[in-house]
């Protein structure tokens, strides 16, 4: 009875056992979807923004990034540095064409094919998923059927426009020639096309029901179960996520 005492009593004050990853393995090209709101630039405001990242496997990371911030779209390639632990914790740093640095914090799961992460300076955005991308993607790689959520909100860009919020769900249909239809009460309404990159970047037109075409910018992630956009509009810091049904 006390050698079973003593086997609870040790497991009791052990620590769970941490995830393990192996960092030399995080290696090719991810697809990440950020946002939140931000004071980096003084006042608080939304901020939605998607890329792509391409890690070396040995400590360096190159990519692209888009941002709808303050109600302007934005594109610039990225270069940086990452360090990847075995506590499946990984940093990296990025720097756009005009010198400015940002840095990022998050955790891996241990196949390395995810990771949640936020921006790491004060102020910076918290809501960030990074996802494994193919080497090389098509049309082909759309899945038939993706559940769909749209969210966000619009500022005035021009005369006669007012502020708004916006949150759509529902669910789409895929072709191969990446038409798409919203399936609402059991029929298929044409409501747009999605066009594939061979890396993996997709633009995408989207006229939800009762409203205006909305235009994305995403990337196929997760085999093409999952498109992580965000809406390229002027005035728009929208967030768009499918995911395949």
């Amino acid at each position: 009875m006390r050698t079973r005492i003593a086997v609870l009593v040790v497991a009791a004050v052990l620590p769970a056992a941490a995830q393990l990853c192996k960092p030399q393995d995080l290696q090719g090209p991810y697809g990440f979807q950020l946002s939140g709101t931000t004071t980096i630039s003084g006042d608080s405001k939304p901020v939605a923004s998607m890329g792509r990242l391409d890690f070396d496997g040995q400590g360096a990371v190159s990519g692209s990034s888009s941002v709808n911030f303050a109600g302007y779209f934005l594109g610039n390639p990225v270069t940086g540095s990452y360090e990847a632990h075995a506590d499946c914790t990984i940093d990296w740093s990025l720097q756009d064409d005009s010198g400015a640095f940002q840095h990022f914090t998050g955790t891996l799961t241990p196949d390395l094919q995810r990771a949640t992460f936020h921006q790491a300076d004060p102020g910076g955005a918290r809501n960030g998923t990074l996802a494994k991308v193919a080497n090389v993607c098509s049309n082909a790689g759309l899945q038939a059927r993706y559940g769909f959520s749209i969210t966000g909100s619009a500022i005035p860009m021009n005369p006669g426009e007012t502020a708004h919020s916006i949150s759509i769900e529902g669910v789409l249909t895929a072709d191969a020639a990446g038409n798409l239809a919203i399936i609402s009460a059991g029929a298929a309404t044409p409501a747009g096309n999605a066009s594939v990159d061979s890396d993996c970047i997709v633009a995408m037109d989207l006229t939800p029901p009762e409203g205006a075409t909305m235009k994305f910018r995403g990337i196929l992630v997760s085999g093409g179960k999952e498109i992580l956009a965000i809406e390229t509009d002027p005035g728009a810091t929208v967030n768009a996520r499918l995911r395949s049904r």
